[in-house]
Protein backbone atom coordinates (compact mmCIF):
# COMPACT_ATOMS: atom_id res chain seq x y z
CA UNK A 1 0.00 0.00 0.00
CA UNK A 2 2.74 2.26 0.77
CA UNK A 3 4.79 2.04 -3.18
CA UNK A 4 1.14 2.55 -4.00
CA UNK A 5 0.92 5.91 -2.40
CA UNK A 6 4.58 6.51 -2.97
CA UNK A 7 3.75 6.38 -7.02
CA UNK A 8 0.70 8.66 -7.08
CA UNK A 9 3.07 11.25 -4.36
CA UNK A 10 5.12 11.22 -8.09
CA UNK A 11 2.96 13.28 -9.93
CA UNK A 12 1.74 15.18 -6.35
CA UNK A 13 3.06 18.33 -5.30
CA UNK A 14 5.14 16.66 -2.28
CA UNK A 15 8.94 16.37 -2.26
CA UNK A 16 8.10 13.18 -4.03
CA UNK A 17 6.45 15.04 -6.96
CA UNK A 18 9.48 16.69 -8.11
CA UNK A 19 11.81 13.83 -8.46
CA UNK A 20 10.43 13.04 -12.62
CA UNK A 21 10.82 17.25 -12.93
CA UNK A 22 14.50 17.10 -11.33
CA UNK A 23 15.64 14.12 -13.39
CA UNK A 24 14.22 15.87 -16.24
CA UNK A 25 16.13 19.19 -15.70
CA UNK A 26 19.53 17.13 -14.87
CA UNK A 27 19.00 15.26 -17.99
CA UNK A 28 18.12 18.37 -20.62
CA UNK A 29 21.07 20.83 -18.75
CA UNK A 30 23.73 17.62 -19.70
CA UNK A 31 22.38 17.12 -23.10
CA UNK A 32 21.98 20.81 -23.77
CA UNK A 33 26.04 20.79 -22.38
CA UNK A 34 27.32 18.46 -24.72
CA UNK A 35 25.12 19.34 -27.60
CA UNK A 36 26.64 22.62 -27.81
CA UNK A 37 30.26 21.48 -27.08
CA UNK A 38 29.93 19.55 -29.82
CA UNK A 39 28.36 21.58 -32.34
CA UNK A 40 30.74 24.70 -31.58
CA UNK A 41 33.92 22.88 -30.35
CA UNK A 42 34.45 19.41 -30.81
CA UNK A 43 33.07 18.79 -34.11
CA UNK A 44 36.68 17.87 -35.87
CA UNK A 45 37.97 15.48 -33.03
CA UNK A 46 38.21 12.16 -34.88
CA UNK A 47 36.07 9.64 -33.42
CA UNK A 48 34.63 11.34 -30.89
CA UNK A 49 31.18 10.01 -30.80
CA UNK A 50 32.26 6.74 -31.77
CA UNK A 51 34.57 6.46 -28.84
CA UNK A 52 33.28 8.68 -25.91
CA UNK A 53 29.75 8.99 -27.32
CA UNK A 54 28.43 5.74 -25.13
CA UNK A 55 30.05 6.69 -21.96
CA UNK A 56 29.45 10.46 -21.88
CA UNK A 57 25.26 9.43 -22.19
CA UNK A 58 24.96 7.27 -19.41
CA UNK A 59 27.68 9.12 -17.40
CA UNK A 60 24.46 11.90 -18.07
CA UNK A 61 21.73 9.99 -17.19
CA UNK A 62 23.75 8.79 -14.37
CA UNK A 63 23.68 12.17 -12.78
CA UNK A 64 20.38 12.84 -13.62
CA UNK A 65 19.26 10.02 -11.51
CA UNK A 66 21.75 10.58 -8.78
CA UNK A 67 20.65 14.54 -8.36
CA UNK A 68 17.05 13.84 -7.77
CA UNK A 69 17.80 11.32 -5.20
CA UNK A 70 19.86 14.31 -3.25
CA UNK A 71 17.15 17.36 -3.93
CA UNK A 72 14.93 14.28 -1.51
CA UNK A 73 17.25 14.24 0.56
CA UNK A 74 17.83 17.90 1.20
CA UNK A 75 14.06 18.57 1.33
CA UNK A 76 13.86 17.13 4.78
CA UNK A 77 17.23 17.15 5.90
CA UNK A 78 17.31 15.36 8.97
CA UNK A 79 16.76 11.62 9.34
CA UNK A 80 16.98 9.02 12.45
CA UNK A 81 20.29 7.08 12.47
CA UNK A 82 19.97 3.96 10.61
CA UNK A 83 17.82 6.06 7.68
CA UNK A 84 20.68 8.75 7.54
CA UNK A 85 23.54 5.83 7.22
CA UNK A 86 21.97 3.76 4.61
CA UNK A 87 21.00 7.51 2.80
CA UNK A 88 24.98 8.09 3.10
CA UNK A 89 25.73 4.49 2.20
CA UNK A 90 23.70 4.63 -1.03
CA UNK A 91 24.60 8.17 -2.31
CA UNK A 92 28.12 7.50 -1.20
CA UNK A 93 28.35 4.08 -3.35
CA UNK A 94 26.41 4.83 -6.79
CA UNK A 95 27.57 8.19 -7.05
CA UNK A 96 31.37 6.63 -6.74
CA UNK A 97 30.82 3.79 -8.78
CA UNK A 98 29.08 5.21 -11.90
CA UNK A 99 31.57 7.80 -13.00
CA UNK A 100 34.16 5.61 -11.54
CA UNK A 101 33.33 2.91 -14.37
CA UNK A 102 32.32 5.30 -16.79
CA UNK A 103 35.67 7.48 -16.56
CA UNK A 104 37.68 4.37 -16.03
CA UNK A 105 36.40 2.82 -19.42
CA UNK A 106 38.27 5.83 -21.23
CA UNK A 107 41.17 6.88 -19.10
CA UNK A 108 42.59 3.73 -16.90
CA UNK A 109 41.20 2.76 -13.51
CA UNK A 110 44.24 5.55 -11.68
CA UNK A 111 41.65 8.28 -13.04
CA UNK A 112 38.77 6.62 -12.99
CA UNK A 113 39.08 5.77 -9.62
CA UNK A 114 40.10 9.21 -8.70
CA UNK A 115 37.47 11.02 -10.45
CA UNK A 116 34.98 8.06 -8.59
CA UNK A 117 35.93 8.77 -5.56
CA UNK A 118 36.27 12.81 -5.27
CA UNK A 119 32.63 12.65 -6.70
CA UNK A 120 31.02 9.73 -4.34
CA UNK A 121 32.85 10.71 -0.60
CA UNK A 122 31.79 14.35 -1.51
CA UNK A 123 27.99 12.93 -2.11
CA UNK A 124 28.00 10.68 0.37
CA UNK A 125 29.59 12.69 2.95
CA UNK A 126 27.24 15.62 1.99
CA UNK A 127 24.36 13.64 2.16
CA UNK A 128 24.79 11.10 5.04
CA UNK A 129 25.57 14.44 7.59
CA UNK A 130 21.56 14.11 7.48
CA UNK A 131 22.33 12.02 10.73
CA UNK A 132 25.64 13.18 11.96
CA UNK A 133 28.89 11.70 12.04
CA UNK A 134 27.91 8.19 11.18
CA UNK A 135 26.16 8.83 8.26
CA UNK A 136 29.04 11.16 7.02
CA UNK A 137 31.92 8.11 7.84
CA UNK A 138 29.93 5.62 5.87
CA UNK A 139 29.21 8.20 2.81
CA UNK A 140 32.71 8.74 2.93
CA UNK A 141 33.41 4.30 3.43
CA UNK A 142 30.92 3.93 0.03
CA UNK A 143 32.57 6.52 -1.96
CA UNK A 144 35.75 5.57 -1.02
CA UNK A 145 34.82 1.77 -2.04
CA UNK A 146 32.45 2.62 -5.07
CA UNK A 147 35.32 4.84 -7.20
CA UNK A 148 37.14 2.21 -6.89
CA UNK A 149 35.09 -0.73 -7.39
CA UNK A 150 33.70 1.29 -10.77
CA UNK A 151 36.74 1.58 -12.04
CA UNK A 152 38.38 -1.90 -11.39
CA UNK A 153 35.12 -3.52 -12.89
CA UNK A 154 35.33 -1.93 -16.25
CA UNK A 155 39.08 -2.29 -16.62
CA UNK A 156 38.45 -5.85 -16.52
CA UNK A 157 35.81 -5.74 -18.73
CA UNK A 158 37.40 -3.61 -21.47
CA UNK A 159 37.40 -6.58 -23.83
CA UNK A 160 34.38 -8.66 -22.86
CA UNK A 161 30.98 -6.74 -23.52
CA UNK A 162 31.97 -3.60 -21.76
CA UNK A 163 29.06 -1.48 -22.96
CA UNK A 164 26.10 -4.27 -21.98
CA UNK A 165 27.54 -4.00 -18.71
CA UNK A 166 27.51 -0.51 -18.41
CA UNK A 167 23.63 -0.95 -19.23
CA UNK A 168 23.18 -3.52 -16.83
CA UNK A 169 25.22 -1.50 -13.57
CA UNK A 170 23.09 1.39 -14.54
CA UNK A 171 19.59 0.03 -14.28
CA UNK A 172 20.64 -1.90 -11.04
CA UNK A 173 21.91 1.12 -9.81
CA UNK A 174 18.83 3.30 -10.77
CA UNK A 175 16.86 0.19 -9.06
CA UNK A 176 18.95 0.64 -6.05
CA UNK A 177 17.98 4.89 -6.31
CA UNK A 178 14.78 4.30 -6.81
CA UNK A 179 14.14 1.81 -3.56
CA UNK A 180 16.03 4.95 -1.91
CA UNK A 181 13.50 7.59 -2.48
CA UNK A 182 11.08 4.62 -1.72
CA UNK A 183 12.41 4.43 1.86
CA UNK A 184 12.90 8.03 2.15
CA UNK A 185 9.49 8.35 1.44
CA UNK A 186 8.26 5.89 4.18
CA UNK A 187 10.26 7.94 6.90
CA UNK A 188 8.69 11.20 5.82
CA UNK A 189 5.62 10.45 5.34
CA UNK A 190 3.99 11.91 8.54
CA UNK A 191 7.06 14.79 8.46
CA UNK A 192 6.96 18.50 7.50
CA UNK A 193 9.61 19.25 4.67
CA UNK A 194 12.10 21.20 6.11
CA UNK A 195 13.55 22.77 2.69
CA UNK A 196 12.20 23.95 -0.85
CA UNK A 197 13.95 25.42 -3.27
CA UNK A 198 14.70 25.92 -6.56
CA UNK A 199 16.38 24.14 -9.96
CA UNK A 200 19.32 26.23 -9.62
CA UNK A 201 21.25 23.27 -7.65
CA UNK A 202 19.68 20.75 -10.42
CA UNK A 203 21.73 22.94 -12.84
CA UNK A 204 24.65 23.70 -11.56
CA UNK A 205 25.34 19.86 -10.12
CA UNK A 206 24.46 18.65 -13.30
CA UNK A 207 26.55 21.14 -15.15
CA UNK A 208 29.63 20.97 -13.40
CA UNK A 209 29.67 17.28 -13.47
CA UNK A 210 28.93 17.14 -16.95
CA UNK A 211 31.55 19.05 -18.00
CA UNK A 212 33.95 17.84 -15.79
CA UNK A 213 33.56 14.25 -17.24
CA UNK A 214 33.30 14.81 -20.56
CA UNK A 215 36.75 17.41 -19.85
CA UNK A 216 38.60 14.60 -18.21
CA UNK A 217 36.98 11.66 -20.89
CA UNK A 218 38.46 13.77 -24.05
CA UNK A 219 41.29 15.94 -22.19
CA UNK A 220 42.25 14.50 -19.39
CA UNK A 221 45.26 12.57 -18.22
CA UNK A 222 45.15 8.33 -19.16
CA UNK A 223 46.69 5.39 -18.00
CA UNK A 224 49.41 3.26 -20.45
CA UNK A 225 47.06 1.35 -21.47
CA UNK A 226 44.90 3.90 -23.08
CA UNK A 227 48.19 6.30 -24.80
Amino acid sequence: MKFKEFIRELNGENAEGELIKTSFISLCTSLVLLGILYFFFLRGMDNLIPKYGFYLLFASISYAMIIPSIRHIRAYANFPCMSGMMIGMTIGMISGFLPGFFVGATNGMFYGSIFGIAVGTTFGAWNGKCCGIMGIMEGIMAGFMGGLMGAMTSIMMLNDHIKIAGIIVFVISSVILFGLNFMIYTETRESERKRKEDHFSTFALSFILTGLTLLIMLFGPRSVLFQ
